[in-house]
């Protein structure tokens, strides 16, 4: 009859050992999942010091450890060396900071904006080394975009490209997608499906020759039907799409792609009320009156004024998207998707595990949940525009989706 041994003392420090040696060499970032690790290992060993035999008490906490560190641990990355990347939409938000965090790692940085006098364009060529070079491209002009192609090409002759960061995306329009003209779902399909598939296809020869990376900057107004953002949020579900082909498709090539989709954080677009006020007017004053009556202005009013509270909430630091874009480029096994931002998970969680009413209810009630339309308010019980001041005074209303890159 077979018999199971157990395991010397010396095996178990041997086990102890080998967990002690993955702590020192693991590269581990302080913050919060690292502590909850930690308080959870102190809590087993507790346990462990009441319920177990020292041996097996050491066994189960060295393996306990040594699966926590193998978890949070920063996974491989590839040196800098010489590598060349290409961001686009680098005139404020994630764009400006990621130019500016892998110049400083060393990278050769080929940044685009749309304005080479912007603040932001001139902000890089301030505190940035000579490696960066900008490049003025619109991307609605494929003319821009040849430019472009050409540039990348010459500035990459000996060096080779390693990376494109697809970053430079818009959306100017907060609206029921009754209300939005179809012109705004044409100019969001230019700039974050066609230009972007532009761009990607023209330099794929360089990033297949380098087995490169291809990393785009999605939204979760993309995976779920966040309400007024139709224009936004079909381009952005396309190109993620897009990307996922390519990630099949390239893959025999050694080319990895990775999306990531952010949260609700303080960009340029964020950041401009004039901006969305403009666009607010602009929409009034060029919506069809059968529209405008059935709907009503303080219909709209409510909704920009929900909008304009959620952004108020978005969250100034940048890093975690950048930390992410970083990642992306320099994993030896990077992910598929990254979902960066305060409450993300538990937006994606919600979407994919809940049924659909309460789907619908979780993104009105944490993002905007507009009034009943003037045409059916008699009679029909529903949030009223008077509601809008109570709601406004909630400090909790919970994530929104990133609206520009």
């Amino acid at each position: 009859m077979e018999q199971w041994l157990w395991p010397s003392g010396g095996a178990w420090l041997l086990v102890a050992a080998r967990a002690l040696l993955q702590l020192l060499r693991a590269d581990l970032r302080l913050g919060r999942p690292l502590l909850a690790a930690l308080a959870l290992l102190a809590a087993l060993d507790w346990l462990c010091q009441r319920l177990l035999p020292p041996l097996a008490a050491l066994a189960l906490l060295a393996a306990a450890g040594w699966i926590a560190l193998s978890c949070l641990a920063r996974p491989p990355r590839l040196p800098v060396a010489t590598r060349t990347v290409l961001i686009t939409g680098c005139d404020s938000g994630f764009g400006k900071e990621a130019a500016k965090k892998l110049d400083a790692m060393g990278f050769t940085v080929l940044a685009t904006v749309l304005d080479l006098e912007s603040p932001g364009a001139l902000e890089l060529r301030a505190c940035c080394s000579p490696h960066l070079k900008l490049l003025q491209m619109d991307m609605t002009k494929p003319a821009d975009i040849s430019r472009a192609l050409e540039f990348v090409k010459v500035h990459t002759s000996s060096t080779g490209l390693w990376g494109l960061v697809n970053n430079a995306g818009l959306n100017d329009i907060v609206a029921d997608a009754e209300l939005s003209p179809v012109a705004t779902f044409r100019t969001c399909m230019e700039v974050n499906f066609f230009g972007t598939l532009q761009l990607t296809k023209g330099l794929l020869p360089l990033l297949r020759r380098s087995r490169g990376r291809i990393v785009t900057l999605g939204s979760p107004a993309g995976d779920m039907p966040f309400p007024c953002l139709g224009a936004y949020g079909t381009s952005k579900a396309a190109m993620v799409l897009l990307m996922d082909i390519f990630s099949s498709e390239l893959l025999p090539w050694g080319i990895k792609v990775s999306v990531i989709q952010p949260g609700c954080f303080k960009t340029g677009s964020v950041n401009n009320l004039n901006c969305w006020e403009r666009s607010k007017q602009l929409l009034l004053a060029n919506l069809p009156q059968e529209l405008l009556q059935a709907y009503g202005e303080d219909y709209i009013e409510h909704i920009y004024r929900q909008f304009l509270h959620s952004l108020s909430l978005a969250v100034p630091d940048l890093s975690p998207v950048v930390d992410d874009i970083v990642d992306a480029l320099l994993a030896t096994q990077p992910q598929h998707r990254y979902y960066p931002g305060r409450g993300v998970g538990l937006m994606y969680f919600i979407h994919y595990c809940l049924p659909r009413s309460l789907r619908r209810r979780f993104l009105q009630a944490f993002f905007i949940n507009p009034c009943v339309p003037r045409a059916l308010r008699r009679g029909k019980p529903g949030p009223t525009p008077a509601q809008d001041e109570a709601r406004a005074a909630d400090p909790n209303p919970g994530p929104s989706p990133a609206v520009a890159e």
